[in-house]
């Protein structure tokens, strides 16, 4: 067949052509007048069905919606100053601690001993001292008889320099024991301060005076060195979620606004949060900046970890017109919704300028005084002035208004 038809003369291919033009133009007006007919009376091509809602007043608000992680207030970790064998762990995980809690004891023999020697020595040193006071002073009063027998001619200026050499001798004796003394005393109290140091106790300067162990690192009878981690300890009321802000909603976000949180593990519980902190800057990775939010946490129901989402809300619109936010669509540069006439059964567009979205809602701020019902379904099929099909159980007032909000 392909054979016959490039046999054909170029007369004959033409007509061909023109042919089956002719013959699928009528097919298609063959299947638009039946399409005409099924579509009944009262009804032309271009009706759509829609589906409707009405144009409500109420309350709308423009929220921030945030993700994040729950983090303790404070937390650090308790670690001893000097080694040894931990004799003994008096708190275990979750237990709480009050500020100056004793948590750990370590073996201690040595460093008591370290104290004894210490009070030995600084004895000894107070004893010597005492000597050398003596023997200053005997040497002054042999300088005095020496410096009187002087005066009257007695005594040989090599007997005077003499004295005085006695004397000098003995004080500075004197003064290097009574140094040896404060050494003495400054050894004793390192090696009391060392003693002390196997009391380990868990302290902090500010915040709440509850904390909690929230880990242990270590067993008793571990050999411990010097900042081996014992425990940590974490704050939990309050406690801190941190969530990340984009460029979008960065300026937006101050210290001092509310903000509600809520978390999986709580499902229909919100509980109330500060922001405290805004970092001054966008990583440059991210372009994100990191956001600290004070959550109250009375119940200790929440634990660091969590994940928990959060709602700052920027503004609030108390009697704004409200529509659907499906009912929003784009008819070249214009922004807008298609109203439903309600006793023509015509699709009116509308161009509305959008103010806050929250969630399935938007404002419209322009025009102000707009009502009726809006094409929530459909409306991409649809242009100004055609025919729609509103659903059977929809009810039109005379008025053609519905009922407020």
């Amino acid at each position: 067949m392909l054979k016959n038809l490039r046999n054909l003369s170029p007369r004959k291919k033409i007509f061909l052509s023109v042919s089956l033009i002719v013959l699928a133009a009528a097919v298609w007006l063959i299947i638009k007048n039946l399409t005409g007919k099924a579509q009944g009376p009262g009804q032309r091509a271009g009706t759509v069905a829609v589906e409707i809602a009405p144009i409500t007043e109420g309350s709308i608000k423009d929220l921030g919606l945030f993700s994040g992680t729950l983090i303790p207030k404070s937390q650090f970790v308790v670690a001893p100053k000097v080694s040894g064998k931990l004799k003994k762990l008096y708190v275990d995980i979750g237990d709480r601690l009050t500020n100056g809690q004793l948590i750990a004891q370590i073996e201690d023999e040595e460093y008591q001993q370290q104290v004894i020697q210490a009070e030995a020595d600084l004895n000894v040193a107070r004893a010597n001292l005492e000597e050398a006071r003596t023997a200053v002073e005997l040497a002054r009063r042999d300088l005095e008889r020496a410096e009187s027998l002087y005066k009257k001619k007695i005594m040989s200026d090599s007997q005077m320099d003499a004295a005085r050499a006695v004397f000098n001798a003995q004080e500075s004796k004197f003064k290097v024991t009574a140094a040896q003394v404060s050494n003495r005393e400054s050894a004793l109290e390192a090696a009391r301060v060392r003693l002390s140091y196997t009391r380990i106790t868990a302290s902090w300067q500010k915040g709440s005076d509850v904390r909690f162990v929230g880990e242990r690192f270590v067993d008793e009878g571990a050999l411990l060195s010097p900042n081996s981690q014992i425990i940590s300890v974490i704050e939990l009321q309050p406690i801190t979620a941190v969530i990340f802000a984009t460029e979008k909603d960065y300026f937006r976000i101050q210290p001092g606004q509310d903000v509600v949180i809520t978390a999986t593990a709580f499902p229909g519980r919100a509980f109330e949060g500060t922001v405290t902190r805004v970092a001054p800057l966008l990583k440059e990775t991210s372009r994100q900046a990191r956001v600290e939010i004070d959550i109250k946490n009375d119940d200790l129901s929440l634990k660091p970890g969590l994940f928990v989402n959060a709602a700052i809300e920027f503004a609030r619109r108390d009697k704004a017109k409200i529509v659907p936010f499906s009912a929003l669509v784009q008819r070249g540069t214009q922004s807008g919704i298609f109203l439903a006439d309600m006793e023509n059964k015509k699709a009116v567009f509308k161009a509305v300028k959008v103010g806050i979205i929250e969630g399935e809602n938007a404002e419209v701020v322009e025009p102000a005084d707009i009502s009726g019902y809006a094409v929530v379904l459909g409306q991409h099929l649809l242009q100004d002035g055609m025919n729609i099909i509103l659903p059977e159980r929809v009810s039109v007032q005379a008025s053609g208004q519905p009922p407020k909000k």
